[in-house]
């Protein structure tokens, strides 16, 4: 029998590293309608029972994470040119959620699950080495100090990212807050499992191949924060 997972991080007696709204605008019509008769067949239950990856996209080859998809864009050009890897999305927030759902039914992305809660609830449910990468694009900095605590970066979602990525699968983290790289960064190498891959000091700036500016990233650049942090962590 498979032990039920452990929570390594309690409030209130669940794990949880999301604060945040969860919420925004009204659905209009045609979203809401999505939420009622696409989203269901597209949702990882929640509650604590073990998720396999493998069970999730049979057939296919790997899964892949994205922590907080936000509009989605980046998850749906990842399933869409990767046909072959299964693709997991975490998001909470209502907007976000149905744009993607939007988009994965006008295409018929069939590759793509969601979760539409906190990610580490997610995390603690997975097995070991079962995820073949994970993404955290430009998440919630929290730049106040009083809220650092509050960011996803965290030893304890580190370890848990750790224990379910397999040896080598990269964990990729891009954000434009500098203060929120220099967090991460110091956070990641005081994890013994992971290690910085870079070739040479600043290829943290150069995009991932193939990369497509987010929404968010191009927010950030017409706010004028013209600098990003392209990290990428092997798992060791």
């Amino acid at each position: 029998m498979t032990p039920k997972p452990h929570h390594p991080l309690n409030v209130n007696g669940e794990p949880r590293a999301f604060f945040g709204r969860r919420s925004g605008k009204r659905l209009h019509r045609g979203q809401d309608a999505l939420f009622r008769e696409v989203l269901p067949h597209l949702a990882i239950a929640p509650g604590d029972d073990p998720v396999d990856p493998a069970t999730l996209f049979p057939g296919r080859r790997g899964v892949v994470l994205e922590i907080g998809y936000g509009g989605g864009e980046h998850l749906a050009r990842q399933a869409r040119d990767n046909p072959e890897t299964g693709f997991i999305g975490c998001e909470v927030f209502s907007g976000g959620i149905a744009k993607l759902v939007q988009q994965i039914d006008v295409e018929g992305l069939g590759n793509i699950r969601l979760f539409t809660d906190d990610a580490l609830k997610l995390l603690v449910r997975l097995p070991d080495a079962s995820l073949d990468g994970a993404y955290l694009l430009y998440p919630d900095p929290w730049p106040k100090s009083r809220h650092h605590k509050r960011r996803f970066v965290s030893p304890v979602t580190l370890g848990e990212l750790a224990r379910v990525l397999k040896p080598g699968a990269l964990f990729r983290f891009a954000t434009d807050i500098e203060d929120y790289a220099n967090w991460t960064l110091a956070h990641v190498l005081r994890t013994p499992r992971f290690r910085l891959a870079a070739a040479a000091p600043g290829d943290w700036h150069r995009p991932y191949p193939g990369w497509q500016p987010t929404r968010y990233e191009q927010k950030a650049r017409n706010e004028g924060r013209m600098l990003s942090f392209y990290f990428s962590f092997e798992r060791c």
